[in-house]
């Protein structure tokens, strides 16, 4: 979901830039700049990394920094996902990378991916990544959990539709900040942020769609984040700033202000908003395991993930189905 929350700003401020250049300049400078840990800094070692000329992959992090859990200097990393803006086949892509992947950290050993984020921050969440699977990463933004909710109150709230047992699940635990806010039903429900955010964080139940899981899980992120971005586009131009200014100072980023409207402009250029999405693992490469520090994992095959992402980011065309590219894998 946090992915996607780049995307509304870079359509937001391309579409604002033309008229209100010096607006957007202030908008922009509400967020959060990274401090020593610009990814281009990173040292990789050894490590080989493939990027390619007009794709443009950003690391996206959804962090959470609430402060019940202490003494954490990062937090956890809730959500990792790249944003891709393939300008050579003038297309968005979206790909999540799965927490519970069990994966090499470095300096750490094996580990759920996640636990990097929370080892070294974007740095090290960099570094596993280029060990794992061989990608350059263009810079990063952190958007932390508040920025979601402060964005759904801000638009008015967002439509979504439980089950009955997703209902009495969000009802009955805690993943609802806020015991008043524990009122929804089974059908369509108008969330609030608090609502929604505990919606995309459920795992043990069952969406919609009948998934389940963590893949139950980041599927409840794209549900609610095309929502909101569907809802965003129908909103008068004069509302856009509130919902900019709502989000941007709850975002860290190493991506320097020309930078991210020249991205912004890229995204406009394309002419579409329709984002494609990828997960990795891929379905059929990966099987469920246990580790003995970790618990539940996912146990992947690596090198057919490293080469069905590159082919993902790098030569998707946005045209045939993304299922296609584990399909096609399968039969060589």
């Amino acid at each position: 979901m946090f992915k996607k929350i780049l995307f509304i700003i870079a359509l937001i401020l391309s579409t604002l830039g033309g008229c209100y250049a010096g607006k957007v300049s202030e908008s922009l400078d509400l967020m959060n700049r990274a401090s020593g840990e610009s990814l281009s800094d990173v040292d990789l070692g050894d490590l080989e990394v493939t990027g390619q000329t007009g794709v443009i992959n950003i690391l996206l992090i959804g962090s959470d920094s609430r402060s019940e859990l202490g003494s954490e200097k990062y937090g956890r990393s809730d959500t990792t996902m790249i944003a891709t803006i393939d300008n050579n086949h003038k297309c968005l892509k979206l790909t999540s990378l799965m927490r519970d992947m069990n994966v090499e950290i470095p300096g750490h050993g094996k580990h759920k991916f996640n636990a990097s984020y929370a080892y070294g921050g974007p740095e090290l969440l960099y570094k596993t990544i280029a060990q794992n699977f061989g990608i350059r990463l263009d810079g990063y933004a952190e958007v932390d959990f508040k920025a979601f909710k402060d964005m759904v109150n801000e638009i008015g709230g967002v439509e979504v539709e439980l089950t009955s047992e997703e209902a009495q699940y969000l009802n009955t635990t805690n993943y609802i900040n806020g015991r008043k806010n524990r009122n929804v039903k089974a059908g369509w429900n108008t969330m609030n942020g608090a609502q929604a955010l505990g919606y995309c964080r459920v795992r043990k139940v069952a969406n919609i769609k009948g998934t389940n899981n963590d893949q139950g899980r980041t599927e409840r992120q794209r549900m609610v984040m095309s929502a909101v971005f569907a809802k965003i586009k129908t909103m008068p131009m004069s509302k856009w700033q509130s919902v900019i200014d709502a989000i941007l100072p709850n975002v860290t980023t190493d991506i320097s202000n020309k930078e991210i409207l020249n991205y912004a402009t890229s995204v406009v250029m394309m002419g579409t908003t329709e984002v494609h999405p990828c997960q990795i693992p891929v379905e059929g490469h990966y099987v469920d395991g246990s580790s003995a520090t970790d618990g539940d994992v996912l146990e992947i095959d690596l090198q057919d993930n490293k080469r069905l992402l590159h082919e993902f980011l790098f030569d998707y065309n946005g045209k045939d189905a993304v299922e296609a590219l584990s399909e096609r894998e399968g039969d060589k």
